[in-house]
């Protein structure tokens, strides 16, 4: 992840408001996150496929159902998750 990659994560309130949910839950579906991040569903796909293509969030298809979860294996992704846990 390079930094302007960081730089577009962390300036959005979205996707900061959605890596928060996803380091608590480890994984939701869409619908889910949405409602936890007050957001309407079609931001959050948007600011989940944003997270995914820097790898700090993974995705699982079930039929329709799109599962969503953080990717705690990720050197990146654990600095976000202490810094969420930190904050708690």
């Amino acid at each position: 992840m390079s930094a302007s990659q960081v730089e577009d994560v962390a300036s959005s309130r979205g996707r900061v408001r959605i890596l928060g949910i996803l380091v608590e839950a480890k994984e939701l579906n869409a619908t889910e996150i949405s409602r936890r991040a007050s957001l309407n569903y079609s931001s959050t796909l948007r600011h989940l496929d944003a997270l995914k293509s820097v790898g700090l969030v993974s995705e699982k298809n079930f039929g329709r159902i799109r599962i969503f979860a953080y990717n705690f294996q990720d050197a990146r992704a654990k600095i976000f998750a202490d810094l969420f846990n930190k904050l708690a």
